[in-house]
């Protein structure tokens, strides 16, 4: 057969075998990843439903949307000024974003494997032939300098798509990253909300409980005035002054939390304790957002960050079952190479120093000591696994938003009967206010009253404080609002929050 048929004839078998390859690439071995049904809608997230208000100045609004900047309900520019500058100085939230940047190049090279690859070379190699040695070259010279440069592409076809199946497992792991990025992003803004509360209300227990040791003190100056009378005994000054005492002790513990607070905020907002400057909240400037948006408890799976990462790496899972699965099935390398030889360089180019090979070959796994089989069973119990894990992590979900319910409806009970001590102690103090004023008693009633009330007062500064809390924690635990920005999705188009991911 001549050379020129020959060759064509290879061309033919070899575009045949390559068409073969491709028409089977349809194929994916393993099990195609569906998005897990949601949970059988329940009538509520707590028994009875939820109701239809927590309390006269605070109200839930089923079905409602989360805001993205929800923070901003409490009307606190003090808080909103903090809160932006820890969501740009975060070390938390750029590490995320960076991860997550890191697994989206990590796809786009694993994208890269399902195309033929190509590499050039080029070689000089002078050389001596012993005279043993028959002539390599046609004008049988023993000394020259071989030039020989080279183009060699090489494609393997995914006929059983297990190359698929690990960029499929790549984009599962930015999904996970990006919405890893997203529940950074709602602790943080989660966790400088309750710092923020948490320092309002520590500099309002302080005052109340400096107020309350004031008139402790006053109390027993009047205690031992009336012990110099020869009115008491000393027993009386006594239990007083351990009173005192007590009320100044209580005192210092509030400072360090205080200070401590104060790291804790320095510290969210990118900033050490000595370089950051936090400003004193005051807790009556904090406004109980009046209307509380609840999702549906069909949407808290999607709006929460960490369901939805642990839905990515159950695809992930499933995707590597099908990788397990292609490793033990043949695979069909095609390679391709051309170039020239030539003892000058100028002559690499011309006809007849002009080479090429093509080859398709066909290499299947015999006995790898049942490392394969049981990789696949490995990735099979892998991915039993992460199907619990997105179980345990919706029941989580579903946790977290009854107890943020069952902590508001408990704060404004608290709060209530706070208040009633209150009102009661404002109408003790007023009574003996006016007992004083008709000489009708002493002093020291009077104070007794006041320590009463200030106590009181404390209690419902507390009682504030944690509905304050509480209303951040629901909206943390309904998700924080994440679809409803847009700044990460314009960074990452390829699947960006708020846009389910295209599943099949």
């Amino acid at each position: 057969m001549p050379h020129a048929r020959r060759g064509s004839l290879q061309t033919v078998l070899l575009a045949s075998a390559a068409a073969a390859a491709l028409l089977l690439s349809a194929c994916q071995v393993g099990p195609d990843f569906h998005t897990p049904a949601p949970p059988a809608a329940p009538a509520g997230y707590v028994k009875g439903g939820l109701p239809g208000a927590i309390a006269p100045d605070q109200r839930l609004a089923a079905g409602g949307d989360v805001p993205a900047r929800w923070w901003e309900a409490y009307e606190s520019p003090e808080l909103n000024a903090l809160m932006e500058r820890a969501i740009k100085a975060s070390p938390d939230i750029e590490s995320a974003t960076a991860a997550l940047r890191s697994a989206h190049e990590l796809y786009l090279a694993q994208k890269g494997a399902l195309l033929p690859t190509v590499d050039a070379g080029y070689t000089v190699v002078p050389q001596k032939l012993s005279n043993e040695i028959s002539p390599t070259l046609n004008n049988n010279a023993d000394v020259f300098t071989l030039h020989t440069a080279q183009v060699n592409v090489g494609y393997t076809p995914d006929v059983f798509g297990g190359l698929r199946r690990q960029a499929e497992n790549a984009q599962a792991q930015v999904d996970a990253q990006r919405f890893q990025a997203e529940a950074t992003y709602l602790a943080l803004t989660a966790n400088v909300a309750a710092a923020a509360i948490q320092q309002a209300s520590l500099i309002a227990q302080i005052k109340d409980a400096e107020a309350l040791a004031a008139s402790d003190r006053k109390t027993l100056d009047i205690l031992r005035r009336s012990l110099q009378a020869g009115e008491i005994a000393a027993a009386d000054v006594a239990a007083q002054e351990v009173i005192v005492a007590q009320a100044d002790q209580a005192v210092a513990p509030l400072r360090k939390q205080l200070a401590q607070q104060n790291d804790l905020i320095a510290f969210l907002a990118g900033k050490t304790p000595a370089e950051g400057e936090v400003p004193a909240l005051d807790l009556a400037r904090f406004v109980l957002p009046a209307d509380l948006p609840v999702s549906l408890p069909s949407d808290l799976v999607r709006h929460r960050p960490d369901v939805q990462a642990a839905e990515a790496n159950l695809h992930a899972a499933s995707a590597n079952v099908g990788v397990a699965i292609a490793a033990r099935l043949p695979t069909f390398p095609l390679s391709a190479s051309g170039g020239g030889q030539a003892t000058d360089f100028a002559g690499l180019f011309s006809g007849p120093n002009a080479f090429w090979t093509l080859s398709a070959a066909v290499a299947a796994p015999i006995y790898q000591g049942g490392q394969l089989k049981h990789r696949q069973k490995s990735a099979e119990a892998l991915l039993d696994q992460a199907k619990a894990q997105y179980r345990g992590a919706v029941l989580a979900a579903f946790q977290n938003v009854a107890d943020s319910l069952q902590a508001l409806q408990g704060d404004a009970r608290a709060l209530d009967a706070a208040a009633a001590v209150d009102q009661a102690a404002g109408r003790s103090l007023v009574a003996a206010q006016k007992q004083l004023s008709a000489g009708e008693g002493s002093v020291l009633p009077v104070l007794v009253a006041e320590q009463a009330q200030l106590q009181a007062r404390a209690a419902v500064t507390q009682a504030k404080a944690a509905r304050l809390a509480d209303s951040a924690a629901l909206f943390q635990a309904l998700g924080g609002g994440w679809w409803n920005r847009a700044d990460f999705a314009e960074a990452s188009p390829q699947s960006a929050p708020g846009r389910a991911p295209q599943r099949r």
